[in-house]
């Protein structure tokens, strides 16, 4: 039985008192109605109708039903006309999921403009340094530094970065500065060990990509952590371009191996299904990848799809 279906007929026999008339207002028999609202009394185990050729009355048990029965139905109307707003109004909430030091930095400060102009949307930051199952985590978006490995999750790449190797003056004027990504076998290597091989630093070269074996005895889980080190002279490390401009633009950090640049690495917002998104899914999509190409450190404006 559609409980749905059989309790509109019984509402609606309650307000025309006729079969009939309930038959010509959904395009059905008077006996497919007769046998709805028996089917409806069979389920909730009651009699709700007492009939005859001439009338019907509603029993007891029948009139608490069509108290609730309207409260039903209204509640139904109103969460249909709800969803019919939210695929045509960016509303509702966003569950925006983004590594955390990345999400403070290019995330957090322009959240303000998006909902500015979305008023009806509500965006939650949810900020983790471990990648895990959207689905799991209850994400509609996550913003993705590097490549994406699961194959089944939709990327939309919004720009683009590179990694520096750098080192603080005091740093190079003690050791010397390296030449060429051979050299680094010499000196201190500061380690990020939250990427697949912390060990193995790669360049582009004139000869194509090489990867390059590093050696240090300082390890970090922490890329802020890789940084004020590397700053304080700890030694030389690996660090993306987007997170260290300000250094370089002071001096307190200088970039090596000019010649030697990093392969460029995708910054991709990724979301479980191309089917049914949100309106309030695509407008926090639509913005950040306006917002991306103008910003220099994180944008491929041209690259692109």
């Amino acid at each position: 039985m559609d409980l749905l279906a059989a309790l509109k007929s019984f509402v609606r026999l309650a307000e025309t008192g006729s079969f009939s008339a309930v038959a010509r207002d959904v395009g059905a028999t008077q006996p497919a109605i007769s046998r709805q609202i028996t089917a409806l009394e069979d389920h909730l185990g009651a009699r709700l109708v007492q009939r005859s050729t001439r009338s019907l009355r509603f029993t007891e048990d029948g009139q608490t039903l069509l108290v609730h029965a309207r409260h039903i139905l209204d509640a139904v109307a109103e969460a249909e006309a709800a969803v019919g707003r939210q695929r045509t109004t960016p509303s509702g909430l966003v569950r925006l999921g983004a590594p955390t030091v990345f999400g403070r930095l290019y995330l957090a400060p322009h959240v303000g403009r998006l909902l500015a102009r979305n008023p009806e949307l509500l965006v939650e930051l949810v900020l983790s340094d471990d990648v895990s199952d959207l689905v799991q985590q209850g994400l509609d978006l996550a913003l993705r530094v590097g490549e994406i490995a699961d194959v089944s999750l939709v990327a939309r790449r919004v720009g683009s970065f590179t990694v520096a190797t750098v080192a603080s003056p005091d740093y190079l004027a003690a050791r010397g500065e390296p030449e060429r990504p051979e050299d680094l076998a010499g000196h201190e290597c500061i380690l990020f060990t939250r990427v697949a091989d912390p060990h193995t630093w790669r360049f582009a070269g004139p000869d194509g990509e090489k990867p390059v074996a590093v050696e240090g005895r300082l390890r970090v889980n922490s890329i802020e952590a890789a940084v004020a080190a590397a700053v304080a002279g700890a030694g030389i490390a690996a660090l993306p371009t987007w997170l260290i401009r300000d250094e370089l633009a002071a001096g307190s950090l200088k970039r090596i191996l000019h010649d030697f640049q990093s392969p460029r690495r995708p910054i991709s917002l990724v979301y479980p299904s191309r089917r049914f998104l949100a309106p309030r899914t695509r407008a926090v999509i639509d913005f950040l990848v306006a917002e991306f190409r103008l910003d220099p450190a994180v944008s491929s404006y041209g690259e692109i799809a």
